[in-house]
């Protein structure tokens, strides 16, 4: 911790915490012995720690702010650290990782932690001492207001008793303190927003500082990457493409032509042998088959008279036993309706 700012660490906390601090490698190696009340840090825990506690602040409503107070920080961290001493170590811990700067401003200390997980904090300047002034007279101010209308509720009551007790002076008294306290209150929510929209603004362009770093980086990679390509090249690549691309064509049509084999054929030869023999298929006559005679239907379709029906049908109920009428049964089982 020698190359550490304790400055802002009070004296009574720092006998208490950096005097055992003291001790030196030699003394260690040396006939000296660590006394039994030595106080020992067990540094990779001390580290693990202090991440926990950043990341804490990182997740919580303090980190829209660049400064915050000491005592505000303490608070957020009373789980994780304990005591007083474990939270003194971890912001000396985070110092000497370069993402926490202490300052005391008016009695007070003034916590700066870094914006992000790998940067680094920068001291504490005008603008972040402006803001954190800002916000106190925010807190101030919002204390004042929640104040003054408690008291504007209890003479609001005190009317109200008053009335019920017969006491009309003493109700339009409480009346008239409700109604200048509610002024009071007015004013001081004027002024609240005011300052909160001063706060509302330097945020902002804080924000807009963060989107102007980032295009100004962005431009700046576009340009190195541009660094070797111009209009020149590019047109240069795409006639060597397109050059490419017509040599392949080519080629494709030369094989799909084939090979010839070394015979060369006159067309003009093959075009009139083909007519020869087109003369000579004209002056044969065709042998073509007979024409297919008409043929009828042969399946005869003779035409049955009821009578014939009806006498087939006495056949039939002769020649089954079972089909045969008796006396009681109609005389016929079935006549047909054509």
């Amino acid at each position: 911790m020698a190359s550490v700012d304790s400055s802002w660490i009070s004296w009574g906390v720092g006998v208490f915490l950096l005097k055992p601090l003291k001790w030196t490698l030699s003394n260690m190696l040396g006939d000296n012995k660590v006394p039994v009340e030595e106080v020992l840090v067990a540094v990779e825990l001390l580290k693990e720690k202090a991440e926990e506690v950043y990341r804490l602040y990182q997740h919580s409503p303090l980190s829209s702010h660049p400064v915050v107070a000491l005592s505000e920080l303490s608070t957020l961290c009373a789980n994780s650290c304990p005591d007083e001493r474990t939270f003194y170590l971890v912001l000396l811990q985070l110092q000497k990782e370069k993402r926490v700067t202490v300052l005391e401003q008016n009695g007070e200390k003034i916590v700066k932690l870094a914006r992000g997980p790998h940067a680094k904090v920068s001291p504490v300047n005008d603008v972040d001492v402006g803001v954190y002034q800002l916000m106190q007279s925010e807190q101030l101010l919002s204390s004042k207001v929640e104040s003054l209308s408690q008291e504007a509720e209890r003479c609001k009551e005190e009317a109200r008793r008053a009335c019920r007790a017969g006491k009309k002076q003493l109700a339009l008294r409480s009346l008239k303190a409700k109604q200048r306290t509610e002024k009071r209150i007015e004013a001081l929510h004027t002024k609240l927003d005011t300052v909160q929209g001063i706060l509302d603004r330097i945020y902002a362009s804080q924000t807009d500082q963060m989107v102007f770093n980032a295009y100004q980086a962005g431009v700046g990679a576009l340009k190195l990457s541009m660094k070797d390509v111009t209009v020149e090249k590019a047109e240069s690549l795409v006639d060597q493409i397109q050059e490419l691309c017509d040599t392949q064509d080519e080629v494709s049509q030369t094989l799909a032509g084939g090979v010839t084999n070394g015979l060369d054929f006159d067309s003009e030869e093959l075009e009139k042998e083909l007519d020869i023999l087109l003369q000579d298929t004209t002056k044969e006559p065709l042998d073509l088959p007979d024409r297919p005679k008409c043929y009828t239907n042969s399946v005869p379709n003779p035409r049955i008279s009821d009578a014939e029906l009806e006498a087939e049908l006495e056949k039939l109920s002769l020649s089954e036993p079972d089909l045969v009428p008796s006396s009681k049964s109609p005389k016929r089982l079935l006549e047909p309706t054509l």
